[in-house]
Order: C-alpha cells, then structure tokens, then sequence
C-alpha cells in the first residue's frame, strides 16, 4: 500500500492535498470528546455516512433489479428471500431512507437554533434546501420501485397531490407518470431518476456544501 501511495504522490503531489484536510482543525465547541452537546454538530457528518451507505446498498441492489412491470417485483423478491446477504442489504437501504431523511431535518434544525443560515452563510443554508429536497426525492421515487400494490397506490396518490398544484400540477403530474395513469412509463422514469440524475444532483451539491464549509468555517452558537 506504501508503495502505491508513492508512487501516486510522487506524480500528482497528493501530500500537501491530505497534509490540509488532515490538519484541519476542528473548534471546541463542535468537538464531542472536549464538549459534550458538541454532539448536534455531528449531525452533517452523520448524515455523510448514512448517504454513502445508501450508495453503497443501491449500487449493491441494482445489480439484480430490472425496472419493469413484469420484473421488477420478482427481482425484489429474489432479492430479499433468495439472494445471499440480499435481505440484509435491502433492509439497510430501506431504514437508510428514513434515517436520512430524520438526520437531515435534524441537521437544518440544529442550523436553524444556532443561527448558522445567517451571514456569511446564507448560500450554504440554499444549498441545503437543495440537499434536503434531494433527499426527499430519492424517497418518493424509491418507493415505487418494489411495484407492489403499496408502493403503486401509494405512488398513485403522490402524483395525484401533485395533479393539484395550480397552473403547472397537469403538467408535473404527465411528467412523472409519462401518461394518464402510473405504469411502465412512470416506473421507469422514477427508476432513471432515483439511480442517475438524484445521484449526479446530490454530488454536486454536496461538493458545493462541503466546500463552503471549509472557506467559512464551522458555526459558532448564537
């Protein structure tokens, strides 16, 4: 492993690149081994953890699911009752879902009762909105997925809500289902968007969040 480390660091001069991340220095009062309710400045991090979880299982899950109506829960099934380790994994995944979701909302409150969206961090408190919409979209579109009778009429009322937004709901409502009424189309939209442009979206602003993290500095309580 050494040797491989020189060898990558002798070309791309990776050292001062891991010297700055390493060396980054994290304040007292976001640190839980020196302060003990530094513990709610954990919560990004967390949520770090548990999103690349979720990669890691969906990228493990996609290698036996077929996005169609006539495959799709049967390679569930295979999946979760035949499939070595399947079950585990796709039980990870599903309570992963949830756990991102409350680890998020608890984030963006802590950011809120401390105060953190104010100058100079309001872009990074939009960015979060992103995140925290991104996040919700993996949801609703992962749910249809299993094509079982729950994830279809549950996904039928979802668009239905969505039917109910003024001037642009019709509209919304035919994309997501690619016609008048939830079906292959619409499984393999929410597939395409739960597994390639919700990921592409997450890294971006990710990068963006973390950057500015870094350029402003961790918060401070009020």
């Amino acid at each position: 492993m050494s040797r491989i480390y020189k060898f990558l660091d002798d070309r791309l001069n990776l050292s001062p690149l891991l010297k700055e991340i390493a060396d980054h220095q994290v304040p007292d009062h976001a640190n839980p081994l020196k302060t003990p309710t530094a513990l709610i400045y954990c919560f990004g991090g967390i949520c770090l953890f548990i999103l690349l979880l979720q990669i890691l299982t969906g990228v493990f899950l996609m290698l036996y699911y077929v996005p169609s109506p006539d495959n799709a829960y049967a390679g569930v099934n295979y999946i979760q009752n035949e499939l070595a380790f399947g079950g585990l994994v796709r039980g990870i995944h599903r309570v992963g879902a949830s756990a991102a979701v409350v680890m998020v909302f608890l984030h963006m409150m802590r950011v809120v009762l401390t105060g953190s969206y104010k100058n100079p961090r309001e872009l990074n408190w939009i960015v979060g909105i992103v995140l925290l919409l991104t996040v919700m979209g993996f949801c609703f579109t992962g749910y249809l997925l299993p094509w079982d009778q729950k994830a279809y009429w549950a996904t039928t009322v979802g668009v239905n809500m969505v039917e109910s937004i003024p001037l642009v709901g019709n509209f919304l409502a035919a994309a997501l289902r690619g016609g008048s009424e939830v079906g292959m189309l619409t499984l393999v939209r929410f597939y395409v968007v739960h597994v390639m442009f919700l990921p592409a979206l997450l890294v971006i602003f990710l990068a963006a969040h973390f950057f500015m993290v870094r350029r402003q500095g961790i918060s401070r309580p009020l």
